[in-house]
């Protein structure tokens, strides 16, 4: 049986004074709604890939603090002792609701609305923002290459170019946005995705020539591996993997050169040496735009690492928290939002639609002020031409379990290819533009 570690220290010391002042003045118990939501795109991006959910609700079940954590706490004088005496008993008991993971997004979408006390709800903040933001980024990302690669399969394999937990969180973030399978075993383990690779360059100059670690190789996994080929000369390495595999030979793969006159040569190669059913797939700093860019090329599959891993650019996917109500003494709730000229928000509680036309494709992302997401005034979730977008994840501190682990993962995947396939054609152009269906508040 596994053993969780606590995951309340990954926060920001803010979190915690702002509940120790709170519970000084007497309003760390007031009830509050806060939202998580983009003000804008990634430049240059169209639409968003929500991921990173069924990690999160992992996280806040882990969310208390132990003897351990208070002691240090104490120690630190981080904050007084009736603070103390409310975290040894944390654990969250609101309700939270969400965008289904692998729902696309657009600027104000409401991706996430938390309903708890303030002590209980803002000390969530930064957990519930270093998550969504990385692992939508990498999502997005993934999803922007698995549209130009034209069905043909993707894998992750970016975990030298991020820390150690980040590589977990981006295969899965990967895999929710249409990759295939990712280098990384614990993400295999954890998450139940596929995984694969064979060897890399070190392997070729281990052996005293290319031919020697070429034998080794097929006989330890036989002729349908794949055979990395530009070792030293790639036209050489082809004629080499052919002679040692025969025209049997599973695949080879290409990490170097102008790729698409490289594949294009290796093709013509391969066939002529009758190894006409062997793939090629192709890695060597690949992201979108040099994906696009084979389009015309016989490439068989992709391996992408740095790129997906930073989220091609953009690593962080520019969500906040922000507090948009909370009630007063007398229960109703009153609407609040920051105004500053730059960095304003939407006060008040929201319920979310997608509305499409008749051939099911989406042209609008309604917003609702006033209405909470189990508000009396929802609209009817059964209407003709519209999907309502916010779904229960946590109700009264209880997690729906269908979210989380391998099924939540799979769940996500999928649901991540329905709601991409029913995008504009226009969302898959990879020049600047603007989020391919506006947001409209009503």
């Amino acid at each position: 049986m596994a053993v969780h570690q606590s995951s309340a220290f990954r926060t920001d010391r803010y979190e915690l004074t702002m509940v120790d002042a709170a519970i000084q003045s007497d309003t760390a118990h007031r009830e509050c709604m806060f939202e998580v939501f983009a003000r804008r795109l990634p430049d240059g991006r169209r639409y968003g890939v929500l991921a990173g959910t069924g990690r999160l609700l992992e996280l806040i079940r882990d969310f208390r603090f132990t003897d351990a954590e208070l002691d240090w706490l104490r120690q630190g004088e981080v904050v007084r002792q009736p603070t103390l005496d409310w975290l040894a008993n944390y654990s969250y008991s609101g309700n939270i609701w969400g965008y289904q993971e692998g729902e696309v997004y657009f600027p104000g979408s409401p991706l996430l609305v938390v309903d708890g006390t303030f002590a209980e709800a803002v000390i969530l903040e930064t957990l519930i923002l270093s998550v969504l933001n990385y692992d939508t980024s990498v999502a997005s990302a993934a999803a922007r290459m698995v549209s130009v690669s034209r069905g043909r399969p993707i894998a992750e394999m970016g975990s030298r170019r991020t820390s150690e937990h980040a590589a977990v969180a981006a295969a899965r973030a990967a895999y929710i946005g249409g990759f295939g399978a990712t280098s990384n075993l614990e993400a295999g383990r954890t998450w139940g995705i596929p995984t694969m690779g064979t060897a890399a360059h070190s392997f070729t100059l281990l052996h005293d020539t290319e031919e020697d670690a070429f034998r080794a190789q097929i006989e330890a996994f036989g002729r349908d591996t794949t055979l990395l080929v530009d070792t030293y000369n790639i036209e050489h390495g082809i004629a080499l993997a052919v002679k040692v595999a025969g025209t049997g030979l599973g695949a080879i793969r290409i990490d170097s050169g102008d790729l698409p006159t490289v594949v294009a040569a290796a093709r013509e190669q391969l066939d002529s040496l009758g190894a006409v059913n062997t793939r090629i797939t192709v890695t060597s700093d690949l992201d979108e735009y040099s994906i696009a860019a084979l389009s015309g090329a016989p490439v068989d599959a992709f391996g992408v690492g740095t790129s997906v891993v930073t989220g091609a650019g953009h690593p962080a996917a520019g969500m906040v928290y922000k507090l948009v109500a909370h009630k007063d003494d007398a229960g109703t709730w009153i609407p609040v939002a920051k105004t500053s000229t730059s960095k304003q928000s939407v006060g008040g509680r929201k319920n979310a639609l997608r509305r499409f036309d008749f051939a099911g494709t989406a042209i609008e992302e309604i917003v609702m002020l006033g209405d909470g997401p189990a508000g009396e005034d929802e609209s009817d979730p059964d209407a003709a031409g519209q999907r309502p977008l916010l779904r229960p994840l946590i109700v009264d501190g209880v997690v729906d379990e269908q979210y989380v682990g391998e099924h939540g993962t799979r769940l996500a995947r999928e649901h991540c290819a329905r709601a991409v396939g029913e995008l504009p054609v226009q969302a898959f152009r990879l020049g600047h533009g603007e989020p391919v269906i506006p947001t409209t508040y009503r």
